[in-house]
C-alpha cells in the first residue's frame, strides 16, 4: 500500500427488501462560485486521480496553445466516448486536420465503451483498436497541440514533455492550487492527483466561464453536443440534455465531476471505484448543498440507480443523506 487512507464515509447504499445489501464508501464535495467548501463529506483533502475527469480541463490547455477545430470537435476531445462511427469520425477529423493519423496515437487499443456500440463492432468482424478506444479524442487533440507548437509528437505521454507541463499549469491554475502526484492512466495518459475540493473549483470555474475564454469554449461544446461527450444511455450525456447549462464528466474508479453556470461545482469520489454509485451521490451533493432544486428535480432520474427482474424493481441504489 502507498499513501494515507482517505477518510472515506458511505455514501450510497443498495436497499433490497427489508435491508441494506451493499453500501458504498466515498467523498463529496461542492464548491461555490468563489471557489469555496459549501459541502464536505468524507475526505475533501487527500488527493485522488480523476482520471478521464481531466479531460475537458486538458482540452483548455491544448486551445491555450492554439489548436483551433469546431465544437463537435472539442466535444469529443473532452469525451469518453462510446466509440460509435460519430466519435471515430471525430477523432479522426482532428488528426488529419494536423498532418496526423492513427499511427500517430498512443492511446491503449480497446473495444468502444459503449454496449451497443461494442456489440456492433464485434458482430461486424471488428475487434480492438486505438481510434474506437474511449480516450481517441483526447489524444487527437494532445497531439494537435504538439503540432501547432512545434513539438514532437512521438513523446507525447512523455509526463515531462512540453505539452504535459502545460496541461500541467493549466490544472494548478484552473484549480487555484498545485496539482500531484503524477501517474499514468488506463489509456497511457498522464493524469494528475487533485483534491476533490481543487477539482469542484475548476468544473466551476469552467462551467461559469466567459464563452470566448478556452475554458468557455470547451464547456459550450460539451453543452451543444453532450452525445458526443457520452453516447446514448450515457448518465453524463443524459445530464446534460436534462440541464441546460451543465458541464458534466465522468472518471474511471468511481468519479464524477459537474459544473453549473453559477459557478458551482460538484466532485465525487467512490472509494471501492463503482461507477453506479457516483451521479447518485453527486445529485444528492447539490440538494444538500441547497440552492439548486431546479437541477436536482431535473436529474431525479439519475438519482438512483434500480435493479430489475423484467419490468419489476427488486433492489435501488440511493445515496444516503448527505
Amino acid at each position: 500500500m502507498s499513501g494515507p487512507l482517505p477518510a472515506h464515509v458511505p455514501v450510497a447504499v443498495l436497499s433490497r427488501g427489508l435491508l441494506v445489501e451493499s453500501v458504498h464508501h466515498g467523498s463529496v464535495v461542492v464548491t461555490r462560485a468563489d471557489g469555496r467548501a459549501a459541502l464536505v463529506v468524507g475526505d475533501g483533502t487527500t488527493p485522488v486521480y480523476p482520471r478521464s475527469a481531466l479531460k475537458p480541463l486538458q482540452a483548455v490547455a491544448a486551445l491555450r496553445l492554439g489548436v483551433e477545430i469546431d465544437e463537435q470537435l472539442l466535444a469529443v476531445a473532452a469525451a469518453s466516448h462510446s466509440g460509435g462511427p460519430e466519435h471515430v469520425d471525430a477523432a479522426r477529423r482532428i488528426l488529419t486536420a494536423h498532418g496526423l493519423d492513427e499511427r500517430d496515437l498512443r492511446n491503449t487499443p480497446d473495444l468502444p465503451y459503449g454496449a451497443p456500440e461494442r456489440e456492433a463492432l464485434l458482430a461486424a468482424g471488428g475487434g480492438r483498436g486505438q481510434m474506437v478506444q474511449n480516450c481517441s479524442g483526447n489524444h487527437a487533440l494532445v497531439l494537435a497541440a504538439c503540432v501547432v507548437s512545434g513539438w514532437p509528437t512521438a513523446t507525447y505521454l512523455d509526463p515531462d514533455h512540453p505539452v504535459q507541463r502545460v496541461i500541467r499549469d493549466t490544472l494548478d491554475e484552473l484549480a487555484a492550487e498545485p496539482v500531484g502526484p503524477v501517474a499514468i492512466d488506463g489509456c497511457g495518459m498522464p493524469v494528475l492527483g487533485m483534491r476533490l475540493l481543487a477539482l469542484a473549483r475548476a468544473y466551476g470555474r469552467l462551467a461559469a466561464a466567459e464563452p470566448t475564454t478556452a475554458e468557455g469554449r470547451v464547456a459550450s461544446a460539451m453543452r451543444a453536443h453532450p452525445h458526443l461527450v457520452g453516447g446514448a444511455g450515457r448518465d453524463v450525456t443524459e445530464a446534460m440534455v436534462a440541464v441546460p447549462g451543465l458541464v458534466a464528466k465522468d472518471g474511471a474508479e468511481g468519479v464524477q465531476l459537474l459544473g453549473l453556470t453559477d459557478g458551482t461545482g460538484v466532485a465525487v469520489k467512490i472509494a471501492d471505484g463503482a461507477d453506479r454509485a457516483r451521479m447518485p451521490v453527486a445529485v444528492a451533493a447539490l440538494a444538500a448543498a441547497g440552492g439548486h432544486d431546479a437541477v436536482v428535480a431535473a436529474l431525479a432520474s439519475l438519482s438512483l440507480d434500480p435493479v430489475n427482474l423484467g419490468t419489476e424493481t427488486v433492489a435501488r441504489l440511493t445515496a444516503v443523506p448527505l
